[in-house]
């Protein structure tokens, strides 16, 4: 237990970042939108996004370093473009595990649900690239406490496991 800690203090720049952009679309399958704001209701995720409910994955997130990392392979991605809700940036995505918890603003609370995604078919930035990061690099939340968020909105580590 103390372990985890000591991680947590020690790596505290990786345990706070900010929302880089936020992303919706009506359908799935599409490119989503980004948008300034939204509002995550809980249990269910983004209001007005298709691949909102009650199931295990209610918001997908990845981090814009992830994003560069597809730039720099020479693709003309952004943020959305991953089919990813919430793009972050200094928050360390990939150090997460299963069940931990954090903070978006002053309200929002979401928890791990899954890490990684199994790609059924391979989608035109596979094809463009030969990889994809949102299947490795991706994570899924379920909403704990909903409320609005924004752009430039911190953060926080709340609870590791």
């Amino acid at each position: 237990m103390s372990e985890n800690k000591s991680q947590v203090t020690s790596s505290q720049s990786q345990a706070e970042g900010i929302i880089k952009a936020i992303s919706i679309s009506k359908e799935k399958g599409i490119k989503k939108a980004n948008v300034k704001q939204a509002i995550l209701k809980e249990d269910f995720g983004i209001i007005g996004d298709a691949h909102a409910g009650t199931k295990n994955r209610q918001v997908s997130l990845l981090a814009v370093e992830s994003i560069k990392k597809m730039q720099e392979k020479g693709l003309k991605v952004g943020p959305g473009d991953f089919a990813e809700n919430i793009t972050t940036e200094g928050f360390d995505l990939l150090s997460l595990e299963l069940g931990d918890r954090f903070r978006i603003g002053k309200d929002v609370e979401l928890q791990i649900s899954q890490i990684g995604k199994v790609c059924h078919t391979r989608c035109n930035i596979y094809y463009q690239a030969g990889d994809c990061v949102m299947p490795k690099e991706g994570i899924f939340v379920k909403v704990l406490k909903g409320g609005k968020v924004k752009v430039g909105d911190s953060i926080k580590i709340l609870c590791i496991k």
